[in-house]
């Protein structure tokens, strides 16, 4: 990475991303491992009666999403119309690639190559695992992603929004048909449709009211420089703590089938570059600027890991295969994303300015 981003990585947090992964991981599974009676506990409080979705993990997920949706203005979105390429690109591949692509290697390695190792029940759940990350394009962090590439903040803000929107329609039917169709699991949609309203809508909802109501009564200069500043430490820990209860509750899994670990990394490390190369590399080809290139390809490989795991979880358990396939994406992340923030920082130099 060259001086310019390396300036930029003054933040602890940001620097040290994928130790603070790590460190999570470990103190997740320990504490699952030495009280597993109070992870049990905090895993049985449900968001409703008979919900399956877990309380914590909601309130830590709102806690990382609301601050996101804070700093997006769906109005903008009306503006992209005068270039359009950059997110017509996005889209295509998230929503269609992405999922298709997760579906088929998923169903290459679990359902056949990893067969023999993992069993069929096991390969039904890492697939559906797969498939539920698949489906959830990042957001919260995208922004850390086109950052270190200096991407278009006005943009990237964009691609988010719309991505969002798409998500409230496009994930539950992306999910139950994918799923029912490559595996042997039946996907309960109504659950399915409460994680959207739990981990999505109302977040986005809470976000763009608190934006609009701010900005009105309060002023840009408060809402930019006093109520959004005051949610990063808050934004950080309650992704840190989000780890440490997702490893808390996958303990005994990552301790017991540790092997299986890297066996569900293989075909999610393979589709994070495929997808990256084939947005990144569109990009070049329809002459897109690299200020929007790189972030593009970014969302375009990165996942919502969040709302995967909780999703998972709350389809599926909390110690279900798909639940720990969701985690193995979390662990597969952070160091794969900043290679592809590498590689798009060394090939600035492909991508001359162009109007889109």
């Amino acid at each position: 990475m060259d001086s310019a981003n390396k300036r930029k990585l003054t933040n602890v947090f940001e620097r040290y991303l994928t130790l603070w992964v790590a460190a999570c991981m470990v103190v997740g599974v320990v504490l699952g491992k030495m009280a597993p009676g109070f992870v049990g506990a905090v895993r049985s409080i449900e968001f409703g009666s008979n919900s399956q979705i877990n309380l914590p993990i909601a309130v830590l997920i709102w806690l990382m999403i609301y601050p996101m949706m804070l700093k997006i203005d769906f109005t903008s979105i009306l503006g992209v119309r005068k270039r359009p390429k950059g997110l017509l690109i996005t889209i295509f591949v998230n929503w269609i690639v992405k999922p298709l692509s997760m579906t088929l290697l998923g169903w290459i390695f679990f359902k056949h190559l990893f067969l023999p190792i993992i069993g069929a029940d096991l390969a039904d759940q890492y697939l559906a695992g797969c498939i539920i990350l698949a489906a959830a394009p990042c957001t919260a962090m995208v922004f850390v992603w086109s950052y270190l590439t200096e991407g278009d903040p006005a943009y990237t803000l964009v691609q988010v929004a719309i991505n969002d929107l798409i998500m409230l329609v496009a994930f539950v039917p992306i999910v139950g048909l994918l799923v029912s169709g490559a595996s042997n699991l039946t996907v309960p949609y109504p659950v399915l449709f409460y994680s959207v309203i739990a981990f999505i809508v109302i977040p986005l909802a809470l976000g763009s009211l608190s934006r609009t109501v701010l900005l009105k009564y309060m002023g840009n200069d408060w809402f930019e420089n006093k109520y959004l500043p005051f949610f990063h430490p808050i934004t950080i820990i309650a992704l840190l703590a989000t780890l440490v209860m997702i490893f808390a509750f996958q303990a005994d899994n990552i301790t017991r089938t540790w092997t299986h670990v890297l066996l569900i990394a293989v075909p999610i490390t393979i589709q994070v570059y495929f997808n990256s190369s084939l947005a990144y590399g569109l990009m070049k080809w329809f002459r897109v600027p690299h200020n929007i290139a790189a972030p593009g390809a970014l969302i375009g490989a990165s996942n919502f890991f969040e709302l995967a795991v909780a999703v998972a979880i709350t389809l599926f358990g909390a110690e279900s295969g798909a639940a720990l396939a969701t985690v193995v994406g979390v662990l597969v992340e952070v160091p794969v994303m900043l290679s592809v923030c590498n590689v798009c920082n060394r090939t600035k130099h492909w991508f001359t300015p162009a109007s889109i």
